[in-house]
């Protein structure tokens, strides 16, 4: 079954019994008073069914929207459960949930009838860009990668996004017409997002709110807190906790020197496009936005962000994957590094990620750059190590005799698709 959005009490059984009648006439004229009634004729079903055939699957879905406020619907469930579920070895019982504050709070960390009762966890993520191509291919729709990249940094890998592509269209196309043109289809997409998902969903708001407008590279949890407001008491440290198991924001470790520290940054695209250009710029055009060089700007840091999520692809790549290793970015007062591969054969991958439309061009300008940036890093970090400079970028490095003389791996955005 699947929860009835805002329905009462009343109108969850009554759901409950109308999918219940549909595998079995026997319980027409059954009137649960409560849900000890409601899942005594669930267990009633399920006994009379042969033990020994296929596993029986119990699939509730929209969890949280069942378990209204004193309808005693997660205590009947948990004695479900317990009482009767635990005991068979045919039974599968699945729950799932788009709130996520509810099944991380109510399911997985419920410390009374469900504590250590579940199996297994299933985080759905989004698609990686290999899926996102996959999933056009197979709806006939076939994009370069550059063109499948800028529609990713926009909406990210959500299915239910991706699906509302057309053959035929542009990356420009679909961003404008999904999420700019009257009534476009993503227009009111954040907010219903939040409040679907989370009970207060105000104080989340707030703290992407303040990622978005402070730095680029992140923020620690203190600059948060001080941002945001508030105490370091329970609101902030559950919806910060909550935003991250979401995969709204992503926690990682950065170096400042030789100090390490805890930085938050927006993990989610559409979260981020939405914050930079839907909200700031209701009833524009993309064809006229994407000129602006806010553009340049959020493209670098987006582009970023997707190479974070597909360090899997780049250590590919590298043909590194099989050597374990620590992942970080670095900065101190002189000097930054977007991301560092850390290795445990005692080297280390200085990963330069750039955003750009066609090959990118490495001038003296640019070359003293990168030899201070491995300066000041081999000064901090890594006297003991060997260092390789990769350039991660759209197009590929063009080559020439400042490229030799420092690039070690000349990556493209082929490599995240791998």
């Amino acid at each position: 079954m699947t929860g009835y959005s805002e329905g009462s009490m009343k109108v969850q059984i009554k759901n409950f019994m109308a999918k219940l009648i549909e595998v079995s006439k026997e319980f027409k004229d059954e009137k649960p008073k409560d849900w000890i009634d409601a899942f005594a004729l669930l267990k009633k079903y399920i006994i009379q069914l042969p033990e020994k055939q296929n596993k029986k699957v119990v699939f509730i879905d929209e969890f949280p929207w069942i378990a209204t406020k004193k309808s005693g619907f997660l205590a009947a469930f948990e004695n479900f459960w317990n009482d009767f579920c635990a005991a068979r070895t045919d039974l599968i019982v699945v729950v799932c949930g788009s709130a996520a504050s509810y099944m991380v709070n109510k399911i997985i960390k419920n410390p009374k009838g469900l504590s250590k009762r579940i199996t297994r966890k299933i985080h759905l993520k989004p698609f990686v860009l290999r899926e996102v191509k996959e999933f056009l291919e197979q709806k006939d729709i076939h994009m370069l990668d550059y063109e499948i990249l800028k529609i990713y940094m926009s909406l990210g890998g959500v299915a239910e996004y991706l699906e509302q592509i057309q053959r035929g269209e542009s990356a420009t196309s679909v961003i404008d017409r999904l999420c700019f043109q009257p009534g476009a289809y993503l227009e009111d997409e954040f907010d219903e997002v939040f409040e679907s998902l989370f009970n207060t969903s105000s104080f989340h708001k707030k703290i992407i709110d303040v990622l978005a407008a402070g730095r680029k590279k992140g923020m620690t949890r203190n600059e948060l807190l001080q941002e945001c407001e508030n105490d370091s008491g329970g609101r902030f440290s559950k919806s910060l906790k909550e935003l991250e198991i979401s995969g709204f924001i992503l926690k990682y470790n950065s170096y400042r020197g030789k100090s390490k520290e805890i930085l938050y940054r927006i993990y989610d695209e559409f979260c981020l496009f939405y914050l930079q250009f839907i909200k700031s710029f209701k009833g524009d055009r993309w064809q006229k936005l994407y000129q602006r060089q806010e553009y340049n700007t959020w493209c670098g840091y987006s582009f970023e962000t997707i190479c974070l999520k597909h360090i899997t692809e780049i250590k590919r790549a590298l043909k590194i994957e099989g050597i374990a290793s620590e992942n970080y970015a670095w900065s101190n007062n002189n000097a930054q590094v977007d991301l560092v591969i850390d290795r445990a054969d005692n080297w280390m991958n200085l990963i330069e990620m750039k955003f750009f439309n066609d090959e990118y061009t490495i001038d003296s300008d640019y070359l003293i750059k990168l030899e201070r940036k491995k300066k000041e890093f081999r000064d901090d970090k890594a006297k003991r190590k060997a260092l390789f400079l990769t350039m991660l970028t759209t197009h590929g490095v063009k080559q020439n005799k400042y490229s030799t003389a420092i690039v070690d791996h000349d990556l493209t955005i082929e490599c995240l698709f791998s």
